[in-house]
């Protein structure tokens, strides 16, 4: 099996950090859908601003344009920090017209056509 990117969300803006939450990152329920990404499903997430890398897992929140990270995941962020979430799945090949899904959003948290 190869582990190959399924989806990415690019430059998200992140909206809010609370140290207090069991842990994971919260994602519009709207922007997971169109990723393909699940509830619960474990994600890569790269902070832009400061380099952090770190791995946690999705929870949906049906806020539009609200990405927060929870637990020890918001000490790795800023509230306003660009972040990219990455989501994988493992093939036996991979055919040679795959393409995962990106997302690009724009400051406001908002898909990009």
């Amino acid at each position: 099996m190869i582990e190959i990117l399924q989806s990415k969300i690019h430059r998200a803006v992140v909206s809010a950090a609370d140290i207090n939450y069991e842990g994971s990152i919260t994602i519009p329920d709207h922007i997971m859908e169109k990723a393909g990404i699940c509830e619960y499903q474990k994600v890569l997430v790269v902070d832009i601003n400061n380099g952090n890398r770190f791995e946690t897992y999705v929870i949906k929140t049906d806020q539009p344009n609200y990405f927060c990270l929870n637990g020890a995941a918001a000490r790795l962020v800023t509230v306003g920090d660009r972040i990219i979430v990455m989501a994988f799945q493992y093939v036996d090949a991979v055919p040679n017209d795959y393409q995962p899904t990106i997302l690009l959003l724009d400051r406001n948290n908002e898909i990009k056509p």
